[in-house]
């Protein structure tokens, strides 16, 4: 997956705006981060712990967790990976960010 196709889904999702600047751009919904750019091809999504589990069951060769991650709401997922995947954990990390779960 590209920071272009990122982008393209994730300003697809209601609510959700881009913000930052290259290298760190990062998407938002309700001033809640959804997803950014971490390290060169990866991005940082936010999601519930219970869901990250289940994505990291589904999809170990596309997301994981850190060890500096590890008590956060936070996995990181490789650009290089399965696209559904990604797709899938920035909806998650929307709809948590969107009900203001925490």
């Amino acid at each position: 997956m590209r920071l272009d196709e990122v982008d393209a889904f994730a300003t697809s999702l209601p609510g959700v705006r881009r913000k930052g600047h290259p290298g760190r751009v990062a998407w938002y919904v309700d001033d809640r981060l959804v997803v950014r750019e971490d390290l060169p091809g990866t991005l940082l999504v936010r999601v519930p712990m219970a869901e990250r589990e289940d994505l990291l069951a589904c999809h170990p060769d596309t997301v994981g967790v850190p060890p500096r991650w590890e008590a956060h709401h936070k996995l990181q997922a490789d650009l290089a990976g399965d696209a559904d995947a990604i797709r899938d954990a920035i909806r998650r990390a929307w709809a948590m960010q969107r009900r203001g779960d925490r």
